[in-house]
């Protein structure tokens, strides 16, 4: 699943982070990351739409969320190029994934 392969991956890069940064970006990315496919699945164990698609959105703002920080990352020199266009380019398509199942959702209710 590309949504477990994203959160290891934000796991991953973030143990070179700079200790300072551990209640700050560290804390903040890995917190997104994972709220992103955490959400996703809790969507999924809900039986009401409406349910299920505000849980969908909420996983679909920590992406957005984590992306940012992707970049921020990249920026500050913690992450480098090749890792973050790695990264962008999964989020990107988490986040088409995402979208269409809200999409679908909003159809549906």
């Amino acid at each position: 699943m590309k949504m477990d392969e994203y959160a290891h991956f934000i796991y991953k890069f973030t143990n070179n982070f700079p200790k300072e940064e551990l209640y700050g970006i560290t804390s903040q990315i890995r917190r997104s990351g994972l709220s992103t496919i955490l959400n996703y699945i809790e969507g999924y164990a809900r039986q009401k739409s409406l349910v299920r698609l505000n849980f969908l959105e909420i996983a679909y703002g920590s992406l957005k969320e984590s992306k940012y920080l992707l970049y921020f990352s990249q920026r500050e020199g913690y992450l480098n190029i090749n890792d973050y266009h790695k990264m962008l380019q999964l989020a990107e398509e988490i986040g088409a994934m995402i979208w269409k199942e809200i999409s679908n959702l909003r159809q549906k209710t």
